[in-house]
């Protein structure tokens, strides 16, 4: 929430898991952008990151979802981008399309969203969103 990040102007990674995030997006039918963005948001590329709340890994999958998702090991990029592309496929697929809602859910949970209606109001999650979507325009013109 009091990242000093400028989303704006902070340098994008078009290198890192390239292929793995390419053949993921076609296999979940996610746009390539929409999960560098993520990853980016969520542990800067960093494979081995772990949040306060226990989040592992590129894609910051919670445990018990990492499980649902068949994902293993989470700190294997592979397992991660998998999980985490077949995830994000799962909540646009609820929230039809909406990537708003998806990265919300993402960020607050499914239930959340749809508790609410629309876009939890915590801050944390409003900051998630604003800063996916800017980094996920971003990763769309550059790829």
């Amino acid at each position: 929430v009091s990242s000093t990040v400028d989303w704006h102007n902070t340098p994008l990674n078009l290198m890192a898991y390239r292929n793995q995030v390419k053949t993921m997006a076609a296999k979940y039918n996610v746009e390539e952008a929409l999960i560098r963005a993520v990853i980016h948001a969520e542990s800067a590329f960093k494979v081995n990151a772990v949040s306060r709340a226990g989040a592992q890994g590129l894609m910051q999958l919670m445990p018990a979802t990492a499980r649902d998702l068949g994902v293993s090991n989470s700190f294997e990029p592979d397992q991660n981008i998998e999980g985490g592309a077949k995830y994000l496929a799962a909540l646009l697929a609820r929230f039809s399309g909406d990537t708003h809602l998806a990265t919300a859910a993402y960020n607050a949970g499914p239930g959340a969203v749809t508790r609410y209606d629309g876009i939890p109001p915590y801050a944390e999650t409003k900051a998630y969103v604003t800063r996916v979507a800017i980094l996920k325009d971003r990763y769309a013109k550059a790829l």
